[in-house]
């Protein structure tokens, strides 16, 4: 498993997706899949980056591993900030209604739309936040 640790800040972004793809370069992840992931790591890392530690900026720890058969990656982001499971909500409300009256929060929906897998839990101390996600 490989670790980067980063300030829980959003100019570490590109950062966190450069060592994800680069984690991903050699098993010839499709486009449609490297999209959906980038998608659920912006969106996750940018909470972490504005909420964790609001106002002060903490540190985050991303981890990533591919697993084999069936090939498929998990990533983890972990911080030390407030106590946060984003998964303890209402489903988000789709309705085309809804869509256009809402200004922000489908973005852990659309993390659990992207993913095969999303887990969360608080141990040590440590927001936890695992997505999976097969590769082929």
């Amino acid at each position: 498993m490989k670790e980067l640790d980063v300030d829980a800040d959003l100019k570490e972004q590109d950062r966190v997706q450069d060592f994800i793809r680069c984690e991903l370069e050699k098993y010839q992840v499709s486009p449609k899949i490297l999209f959906q992931l980038e998608l659920a790591i912006e969106e996750i890392f940018t909470n972490i980056a504005s909420y964790a530690y609001n106002p002060e900026i903490g540190k985050a720890k991303i981890r990533c591993s591919v697993e084999q058969d069936p090939l498929r990656v998990v990533i983890q982001f972990l911080d030390s900030g407030k106590p946060f499971d984003p998964l303890d909500r209402e489903k988000a409300d789709t309705s085309e209604e809804a869509l256009m009256e809402r200004t922000g929060g489908l973005g852990i929906f659309l993390v659990r739309e992207n993913m095969d897998d999303v887990v969360y839990s608080y141990e040590d101390g440590k927001n936890i936040l695992t997505v999976v996600k097969t590769l082929k």
